[in-house]
């Protein structure tokens, strides 16, 4: 699977309309569709907020000082390329439209392609 990053960068990270029948289609049920975005978008928050703290902790100095934080000028660049990033929500619907997901019953049965 390729980087998240990368992967999304071409993604409009504006909210757009969306035709609830057709993403009802792929599995036959609004709320299961929805269901499996939801979590497949929690995933994605993960291991985005993980990814962004680990870059962030590579700036990080241990003062025993409030007064001696300092702003570096990557750790700001780096935050701001996240927050330029879609919403978890917009990626996963994009790739859940894309049929990039799989979404599983409880009972385990399978529909769409790749599983979150």
């Amino acid at each position: 699977m390729a980087d998240i990053k990368t992967r999304v960068q071409g993604i409009d990270p504006n909210l757009r309309a969306r035709d609830i029948a057709s993403m009802a289609k792929e599995t036959g049920n609004i709320y299961l569709s929805i269901s499996g975005i939801a979590e497949r978008a929690r995933q994605l928050n993960v291991a985005l907020k993980h990814e962004l703290h680990g870059k962030l902790e590579e700036f990080a100095i241990v003062t025993d000082r409030i007064e001696e934080i300092q702003e570096n000028k990557e750790q700001i660049e780096i935050s701001k390329f996240y927050e330029k990033l879609p919403n978890p929500t917009i990626i996963a619907t994009n790739e859940f439209l894309n049929g990039q997901l799989e979404i599983q019953y409880k009972d385990g049965t399978e529909t769409d392609e790749d599983m979150f």
